[in-house]
């Protein structure tokens, strides 16, 4: 089994990164693999809602100068996803953002019912609104939330303040022991349990 994680911050060895590794040691603790995928300075395109992913055969974004048609093809493969952000102005960081707006809407399809988890990381406040931002993409992919014994936040403004934060550093580590255990379940059940049938999805609109 394979987790893919995306690091949404600008800074590849900073307090986000620190945390998604908290959670990835532990799943190889568990002898399942892990790769995290840095999406880096350079500026990622927000998507422009032309649709044209959910028309072309591969489902990929038109835009393919960054790594987010890299992490769809990725995803495909994974078995579960863990997707961390730092905290700019009580939210997701800009890039990010972007990034993850074109992921799941292009690729979403290849996460649903795999074991997923967000991760915040921050100097002081704001945790919780990134927090459930980031839940917002798992939600709408029909990914199965893991739990921890907290909500998902640590906090640091570098890697070495981040496991000063001991609860912190131990509800991500709990995260990894049960994203594990919930990879195992899901696995073990595929071959006895069929997913839920997908159905034709009704869209309101609620001015006519």
């Amino acid at each position: 089994m394979k987790v893919l994680a995306i690091n949404g911050s600008p800074n590849k060895n900073g307090s986000t990164y620190t945390a998604i590794s908290l959670v990835t040691a532990e799943l190889e603790s568990e002898g399942i693999e892990t790769e995290i995928v840095h999406i880096g300075k350079g500026a990622i395109h927000g998507c422009i809602a032309c649709g044209a992913c959910k028309k072309l055969e591969d489902k990929k974004c038109v835009f393919g100068d960054d790594a987010v048609n890299e992490c769809i093809n990725k995803a495909k493969a994974a078995d579960g996803i863990i997707i961390g952000s730092p905290v700019y102005y009580s939210g997701i960081a800009g890039s990010m953002k972007s990034f993850l707006d074109r992921l799941f809407y292009a690729g979403s399809q290849y996460l649903h019912y795999k074991p997923g988890a967000a991760v915040a990381a921050l100097r002081r406040s704001g945790g919780m609104d990134t927090f459930h931002q980031l839940n917002n993409y798992l939600n709408l992919a029909n990914i199965i939330i893991t739990p921890s014994h907290y909500w998902n936040v640590i906090h640091g403004s570098n890697a070495g303040e981040v496991m000063q934060d001991l609860e912190g550093v131990q509800i991500m580590q709990n995260l990894g022991r049960s994203m594990a255990w919930l990879l195992k379940i899901v696995d073990a059940g595929k071959s006895s349990i069929d997913l839920p049938k997908p159905q034709t999805r009704v869209r309101t609109n609620f001015i006519r």
